[in-house]
């Protein structure tokens, strides 16, 4: 029974709520119970490192709000109108609203960690309105009272505005830490001696989820190891239904498998997920613990460089993105009714596709195709004159106006406009599954897919025909992961179009 339960939840999956719920109902029937880390809350890594960036947000509310609170201050003094407005008037409002932008961020305000209390951390924000106001009122006072009747008024409602901000985030992430959306989410590789003292130890201190243990040697193992489900072999977790849903992959070996550890290294190095290997007594250290909860999540506003790009991947495909749906609608419009008319069906064609970190995400675009002949998996990828196109579907494809409502799945978030192209779920090479002829064809989902990317202005787009195609589309994609900036993310945009309509030679 233990064998059937396994194999049914290694099945892939879609990442939606009620998947999510589906994955959590299949481990606990898996292992008989609820299990000790299984998280309130089932967010797959794309949701989760969303609620992560939630920092970003966080300060441009309380910018928002200083700086607001400043022009309304001198506003009410007159002193807004560019034409009689004077240095000594503004500047110790600037002065202000400088220090306590620059002390909320210095102080670690933002790092909204699980050992932080929260009364010093309101404390601080009281400590940096007084010293913000005690700034711009020494300010006022060398410029012989200017503005200096502000200065008042706006420290104390900066003040209370901040302390109210910062209560609502002390609120959200505790609320979070408590759901486990700020818990990293492992799952272990092996099932001996070294998971098991890592599983008791996170036990102790409730900082990790760990989702479940895979092992190669099921005759010897149990169903369960110290309460985690063990869910099938390590070679079932590539194409496993939880694999969305981990943020790091832990291989925890006892010491004398020296060999062991060094294959199963290099198998787990192709999945897209980062991985950790913890070897004998080392699974047990607290110095080990703290490393794996220590992962981007544990700590909310403490990523550094990798956050701040993807804030400004995201800002960039919301901005953009909106942009191009306002001035694609009409076109988008025609193109719909032009597929009514020309063939029965319906107007999209929707596909599952994998996603950031394994996801199965649901991609649109306008269907191109015969509704009879369609084909979900792309099992027979498209040919020069493939019969399956329709009169307008040669036109959309051409210009690769059938990709257009991809701009939904931009905006919520499943894809960027820039990224690898995201492929469909079991497409295939020839006769071959594309996945398995490139050891490193999974790093592809390390980022989120996108409408354009490095690969497609490259050359590479459409079908993959034959391996050498497949290991070149991946080449490109993993360079551009390496290199990927909001700049470079700019500059494929804006040569996208050309680049696409100047190709006679591509098939779409």
């Amino acid at each position: 029974m233990a064998a059937i339960l396994k194999s049914r939840i290694a099945m892939p999956d879609c990442a939606s709520p009620l998947a999510a719920t589906e994955v959590a109902t299949s481990i606990d029937r898996a292992a008989g119970a609820r299990g000790p880390f299984r998280p309130e809350a089932w967010l797959n890594a794309r949701q989760r490192s969303a609620v992560r960036l939630a920092v970003y947000g966080f300060r441009a509310a309380d910018i928002a709000a200083v700086v607001g609170l400043a022009v309304l201050a001198l506003w009410s003094l007159g002193s807004v109108d560019p034409r009689t407005v004077t240095v000594a008037a503004v500047l110790p409002m600037a002065v202000g609203t400088v220090t306590a932008l620059s002390l909320l961020r210095g102080l670690g305000l933002y790092r909204f960690g699980r050992d932080g209390a929260p009364l010093i951390h309101l404390g601080c924000v009281v400590a940096t309105g007084l010293l913000a106001t005690g700034a711009a009122g020494v300010v006022g006072l060398l410029f012989q009272d200017h503005g200096l009747g502000a200065v008042i008024p706006w420290g104390v409602a900066t003040t209370a505005a901040l302390m109210g901000l910062h209560g609502l985030w002390l609120g959200l992430t505790t609320r979070w830490r408590r759901q486990g959306i700020l818990s990293p989410n492992i799952v272990i590789v092996g099932a001996g001696r070294s998971a098991e003292a890592l599983i008791e130890r996170a036990l102790e201190r409730r900082d990790l989820n760990v989702l479940g243990v895979f092992d190669d040697r099921l005759s010897r193992t149990p169903d369960h190891l110290a309460g985690v489900p063990v869910l099938g072999p390590a070679d079932a977790l590539p194409n496993h239904r939880i694999l969305p849903y981990v943020d790091r992959v832990v291989l925890a070996i006892d010491a004398e498998a020296g060999p062991r550890v060094r294959e199963l290294t290099r198998r787990l190095e192709t999945l897209p997920n980062p991985l950790t290997v913890l070897v004998g007594a080392e699974a047990g250290r607290e110095a080990a613990m703290a490393r794996l909860a220590e992962a981007p999540l544990a700590t909310i506003g403490d990523g550094g460089a990798a956050d701040r790009r993807a804030f400004a991947k995201r800002m960039q495909d919301l901005l953009i993105g909106g942009l191009a749906l306002v001035l694609a609608a009409p076109v988008m419009a025609v193109i719909a009714v032009a597929i009514r008319l020309d063939s029965p069906g319906p107007i999209f064609f929707r596909q599952r596709r994998h996603g950031f970190n394994q996801e199965a995400v649901v991609v649109w675009k306008f269907r191109s195709m015969r509704h009879a002949a369609a084909d979900a998996t792309a099992s027979r990828q498209i040919t020069a004159n493939d019969d399956r196109v329709t009169r307008v579907g040669r036109f959309i494809r051409a210009t690769s106006l059938d990709e257009l409502p991809q701009i939904f799945n931009v905006l919520t978030g499943e894809m960027s406009l820039v990224g690898p192209r995201p492929h469909a779920i079991g497409m295939k090479t020839g006769e071959t599954e594309s996945a398995l002829l490139v050891a490193e064809y999974a790093h592809r989902h390390r980022i989120k897919p996108g409408m354009t990317g490095w690969a497609a202005i490259k050359g590479s787009r459409g079908p993959v025909a034959t391996e050498a195609e497949v290991r070149r589309r991946v080449a490109l994609d993993i360079d551009y992961i390496q290199r990927q900036s909001f700049w470079l993310d700019l500059w494929i945009i804006l040569i996208t179009v050309p680049v696409l309509l100047g190709d006679r030679a591509a098939v779409r």
